[in-house]
C-alpha cells in the first residue's frame, strides 16, 4: 500500500504542467526556450505571466496533494511514520517533477513542488523562507538566487522555531542540497554575473 501511495505520488508530480501548457495553448515546448526548464519560472519567461501564473499555482499543488495522499494511510496523524510517509511522498512527487514520466524525464527544477511539499507538512516555517525568497527576489530579481537562499534559509528557520524531529530536520538540509543541486548551472552563471532577471508581472520577459 506504502509503495503504491509512493508511485501515485511520483505521478502527480510527474504532470509536466509546463510542457503541456506550452504545446497545447501556444504550440512550443518550453524546455527549448529561455533556460530550458520545464518549470514555472521558465514559462513566465517565455510564455508570460498569462501561462506562467496557472503553472506556478498547479506544481504547487501537485506537492501538496502528493503529501495529502498521507492522510489515507493507517499511520497515526503526526507520529513518526506518518511524517516519514509524508517526506516520502513528497520526495517522490519532487523527483516527477524534475524527472516525468510523461514529459521524457526532461522537468523542472522543483522549486514550486518543494513548496507545495513544505506548505503541506510545516506551514509556519514555509510562510517565513517565502519571506525570505520574495525580499532576495524584490532585491536582486534573480529567481534563482531567491530559490537558493530561502532553500537554505528553511533549515535555520526550522531551528529556531523549535524543531526537535530529526526526520524534519534532515528533509530541511537534503531540501537544501537538493536545490543547490538541481541550480548548479544557476550557481555557475551567478558567479559569472551573467544570470537573467526576471519581471514576474510583466506580460512577457524576452529570453
Amino acid at each position: 500500500m506504502v509503495i503504491l501511495t509512493i508511485l501515485l505520488a511520483y505521478l502527480l508530480g510527474s504532470i509536466p504542467t509546463a510542457v503541456w501548457v506550452g504545446r497545447f495553448f501556444y504550440g512550443i515546448d518550453v524546455r527549448e526556450f529561455g533556460s530550458g526548464n520545464a518549470g514555472a519560472t521558465n514559462t513566465f519567461r517565455v510564455l508570460g505571466r498569462k501561462a506562467g501564473i496557472p503553472v506556478l499555482l498547479i506544481d504547487i499543488t501537485k506537492g501538496t496533494l502528493a503529501v495529502s495522499l498521507s492522510y489515507f494511510s493507517t499511520y497515526e496523524a503526526y507520529s513518526n511514520n506518518f511524517i516519514a510517509l509524508q517526506l516520502g511522498l513528497g520526495v517522490a512527487a519532487l523527483l516527477g517533477h524534475i524527472f516525468p514520466i510523461f514529459a521524457g524525464f526532461r522537468g523542472g527544477k522543483g522549486v514550486a513542488t518543494i513548496l507545495g511539499v513544505v506548505m503541506c507538512i510545516l506551514p509556519i516555517p514555509t510562510l517565513f523562507a517565502l519571506g525570505v525568497f520574495i525580499i532576495c527576489l524584490l532585491f536582486s530579481k534573480i529567481v534563482s538566487l531567491s530559490s537558493m537562499s530561502a532553500g537554505l534559509a528553511f533549515p535555520i528557520i526550522l531551528f529556531f522555531y523549535g524543531n526537535q524531529n530529526i526526520i524534519l530536520t534532515v528533509f530541511s538540509i537534503v531540501v537544501a542540497i537538493l536545490l543547490l543541486i538541481t541550480h548548479r548551472k544557476n550557481i555557475k552563471r551567478l558567479l559569472l554575473k551573467q544570470e537573467s532577471k526576471i519581471a514576474l508581472f510583466a506580460k512577457k520577459v524576452k529570453n
